[in-house]
């Protein structure tokens, strides 16, 4: 009996080159599995063209919600930002693919799985760190660690080699991957660091600022414990809310980064990141648990939130750090309940009020004017213990220089 393979298929370049490379080398039944995040129209003409490469049959998946349910707004609610301007779009995408190629795996008594990462990438370890933890028995195949294609070229050759005609061209084919949250570009003049890349040319889910239209749009976006539930006094779920988002976040030329990041393998890449809905849910997200969350909550949640967005980055989604993690931040965001309006204006999310009925913030006590809960003279005391270290370190230094 011949022996299965599930491939992880993107209908790509690279995945397709795979497909005759692993039926060649190893003689297995390849088995295609594409998980719909959010990748549009990508998935349009898979299955004609993962069949006339070689595969038995090809998975088509629609995992859209559960995507959103249980890896984006976990990430969300712990404000997890990857070197300050990564909103993890590739990354958190990952373990949710990985986990139903092991499912998938096991109901196709698969011996191994395959996915077209590079060696240079950090996808390869998202998806085997994911696989080992959770079918530690199967085998897994990198080709780009071990075939002797070394390039975009030498894969467009192999395919035509083999009778399989892409629509692929080395100069048009940046390295991208799409999904609901985000879209992000690497490759070609992009890895020269001394150029500004060619946004006209480069953006498809955004404008550059200078498109973005002249006069500012307002929004109000509604939490409830930490969980984006409506926008603009309209019920949504979470994948049409990242929809609209990502349209008005497009349409201001918000979200999109230029990111020299250190990936996971030792060095360093340069990507452009568009994630016009992600940006404006974080800046609501986080303006809400300004008004909702304790100094010492946020603060301590704050260095959470980049060990969070370190383990996401690197892989570690099914590990019992990032669970407990979790378990966390769903605490925290008990609380974060509430509206946030901002203002939409070339590239900028301006700050435009919010409310909570769990709001920390009183205007009465925070006013100028004396409040109730607040004694003006109370503040001398409080003073005098708060900076007596201060003072006896001077009293101490005064005696030694007066010696």
């Amino acid at each position: 009996m011949q022996k299965k393979v599930i491939l992880a298929y993107s209908g790509g370049l690279d995945t397709t080159t795979i497909i005759p490379w692993l039926k060649e080398n190893y003689d297995y039944e390849v088995i295609c599995v594409c998980i719909d995040v959010g990748q549009g129209q990508e998935i349009e003409g898979l299955e004609e063209r993962a069949l006339a490469s070689g595969a038995s049959k090809l998975y088509i998946e629609d995992l859209k919600d559960e995507f959103v349910e249980d890896f984006v707004w976990p990430t969300l609610k712990a404000q997890a930002i990857y070197e300050n301007k990564y909103l993890l779009g590739t990354s958190i995408a990952r373990p949710l693919i990985s986990k139903r190629l092991v499912e998938i795996a096991k109901k196709e008594q698969a011996e191994a799985i395959c996915h077209g990462a590079t060696g240079k990438g950090n996808d390869q370890v998202r998806f085997e760190l994911t696989i080992k933890a959770l079918a530690p028995e199967l085998k897994i195949i990198a080709p780009w660690r071990i075939w002797d294609i070394k390039s975009r070229e030498d894969a467009i050759e192999y395919c035509r080699d083999h009778g399989i005609d892409l629509p692929f061209s080395v100069e048009t084919s940046y390295s991208r991957d799409r999904n609901l949250w985000h879209l992000s570009h690497e490759g070609l003049e992009l890895e020269d660091i001394g150029i500004e890349p060619d946004y006209d040319k480069l953006l498809q889910l955004s404008v550059s600022p200078e498109k973005a239209p002249d006069t500012p749009e307002y929004i109000e976006l509604e939490f409830d414990k930490g969980i984006p539930v409506a926008l603009n006094g309209e019920k949504l779920a979470g994948v049409a809310m990242i929809e609209k988002l990502n349209a008005l976040g497009g349409k201001h030329g918000i979200g999109t980064i230029d990111l020299l990041e250190n990936r996971v393998v030792g060095m360093k890449s340069r990507g452009i990141y568009e994630t016009p809905g992600g940006t404006i849910l974080y800046a609501a997200h986080s303006k809400m648990e300004e008004l909702c969350l304790d100094k010492q909550t946020i603060a301590y949640k704050s260095t959470i939130a980049i060990k969070y967005a370190e383990l996401i980055y690197s892989g570690e989604w099914y590990t019992p750090l990032r669970e407990a993690l979790e378990a966390f931040v769903n605490e925290t965001q008990k609380t974060v309940t509430g509206k946030v309006k901002l203002k939409l204006y070339k590239g900028n999310i301006i700050p435009a009020g919010a409310s909570s009925d769990y709001s920390l913030y009183s205007e009465s006590l925070a006013s100028f004017a004396t409040g109730d809960l607040y004694n003006h003279h109370d503040a001398e005391g409080f003073i005098n213990l708060f900076g007596l270290p201060l003072k006896v370190r001077a009293m101490l230094l005064n005696d030694k220089n007066d010696q």
